[in-house]
């Protein structure tokens, strides 16, 4: 699951990776010359999902793909009116399956707004969903993949005031195995990340929340492995043609809790908001992300293939109208 390899294939659409600051400029530029994200010219990246959703988190098991977003209302003002969470599935990652609601604020009485992006992950045979929900970390459980989900804990995992402790926020959750088996819960709503070991029931904290000081990191915080680096991979919040937006940056660590070093930008979409996940399928890997629909409380989900550099960079991406495309049947997870 973390163990990873990556090519570079000859004839990449991606611009290759010269300086962070340089490249995360062009992008942001080559986005807003035409006054707006998806302005007269700009490209429009394909969509993946149906409806209105965002936060993607990406994942490969029960002999298929998944994908766990968070769902925005239509016509939403605000994305604390987000109350519920869907999943996906694929064979293909292009053609994706409706599971409908897994989980819902409506199952937890310690919260009742701002139910933003989630993360999901497989462990002794059951499946444990992670959830911001006011401001607030919990974890429900289930023994299919789709649900249904229920609360775990009846409170939540992790509280505002263990957050505030790490000078954050208790928002979007990721949740990491490493090769060693041990399960680091991450979660990052500020200018800190916090982190958690769990226990092995996944349910359960193995020692205190820690602070961990990670460059430019606003929120949304990722993380893979590859050739023994960790990839933190997380928005920043950036200035450009008057709006306060954000694009995709990372920081690389040997060492899973730091420190790390600042590498530049991934992706710029020209949005307010961005959030994604990674994932490797065979030599490939791939970035799950959203972008702005309608209006900002009104988003939509996209993907792009990833590459690593020989250095082990990641090479910045530009968003392509034609996305990825559908896999070959045997590289579909149940084969």
């Amino acid at each position: 699951m973390t163990t990873n390899t990556g090519s570079t294939p000859q004839g990449s659409r991606f611009f290759r990776r010269t300086d962070g600051n340089g490249i995360r400029r062009l992008l942001i530029v080559l986005f807003f010359s035409a006054g707006s994200a998806f302005g007269e010219g700009a490209v429009k990246p394909k969509v993946i999902l149906p409806d209105f959703h965002a936060d993607p988190s990406a994942h490969a098991w029960a002999g298929r793909y998944w994908i766990y977003p968070s769902t925005d209302e239509p016509g939403s003002t605000s994305w604390r009116q987000m109350k519920s969470w869907n999943c996906y599935s694929s064979t293909d990652l292009v053609n994706w399956e409706r599971h409908g609601e897994i989980f819902s604020l409506d199952k937890i009485s310690w919260a009742k707004n701002a139910a933003w992006a989630p993360d999901c992950m497989e462990r002794n045979g059951k499946y444990y969903f992670y959830f911001p929900a006011a401001l607030q970390i919990g974890v429900a459980v289930s023994d299919n993949p789709d649900g249904p989900f229920e609360d775990a804990l009846g409170k939540p995992l992790i509280t505002a005031e263990e957050a505030a402790g790490c000078q954050t926020r208790a928002i979007d959750p990721n949740i990491f195995i490493d090769d060693d088996g041990r399960a680091y819960l991450f979660f990052s709503g500020g200018e800190h990340v916090g982190v958690v070991e769990l226990n092995e029931d996944m349910v359960s904290k193995r020692g205190p929340v820690q602070k961990l000081a990670l460059e430019h990191c606003a929120e949304g915080i990722w993380v893979h492995k590859r050739n023994g680096i960790y990839y933190f991979s997380y928005p920043r919040q950036v200035r450009a043609a008057g709006k306060l937006i954000q694009d995709l940056v990372y920081s690389t660590s040997t060492n899973i809790l730091g420190p790390y070093d600042y590498r530049g930008t991934i992706l710029a979409t020209g949005g307010r908001n961005v959030h994604h996940s990674t994932m490797q399928v065979g030599e490939q890997w791939y970035l799950f992300y959203h972008v702005e629909g309608p209006s900002p409380y009104e988003r939509r989900v996209c993907a792009e293939y990833l590459y690593h550099d020989d250095d082990g960079s990641i090479r910045p991406i530009a968003m392509t109208g034609e996305g990825i495309a559908p896999l070959h049947r045997e590289m579909n997870p149940g084969n």
